[in-house]
């Protein structure tokens, strides 16, 4: 990631170096007009994780699902859980702003399916298949989330 940041100086000079009296001639000025393009370059830090969507599929029975990586515009994130219930990855939104003002939603503890409003949720660990126990892998392409 880099930065443009343009800078304009501009210097006033005196050019005639006479002392300050009351009948000097008078006074020439030159003026300097410096113009500099800086480039502020950053590296990727682990701290600020790009929020990111990407999909995942079973290699065995082709079941998909999304999973959401990194924080999201008002500091949440959004956590992939799988319901024991209905056999689903679902996302729900943890943190951020919304925490703030809804308790409830500070952890993935005590919260409901969105799909069938069960309690039975665990993390999913982004490699088993609710549906057949199978594989998933993640997709090559990714997209950007706020």
């Amino acid at each position: 990631t880099y930065f443009l940041l343009p800078i304009t100086l501009f210097i006033l000079e005196d050019s005639t170096n006479q002392p300050n009296t009351n009948n000097r001639q008078p006074t020439t000025y030159h003026y300097i007009f410096l113009s500099i393009d800086v480039f502020i370059i950053t590296k990727p830090s682990h701290s600020r994780n790009m929020a990111e969507v990407k999909t995942y599929k079973c290699a065995s029975c082709g079941y998909e699902c999304k999973h959401y990586s990194g924080r999201g515009f008002f500091g949440q994130k959004i956590s992939s859980v799988v319901c024991m219930s209905c056999k689903t990855v679902q996302q729900i939104t943890v943190g951020g702003i919304i925490a703030d003002v809804a308790p409830s939603f500070s952890s993935e503890y005590g919260r409901l399916c969105p799909n069938c409003m069960s309690q039975n949720l665990t993390i999913w660990d982004e490699k088993t298949c609710p549906k057949c126990g199978g594989t998933m892998f993640a997709s090559n392409e990714s997209e950007f989330w706020t």
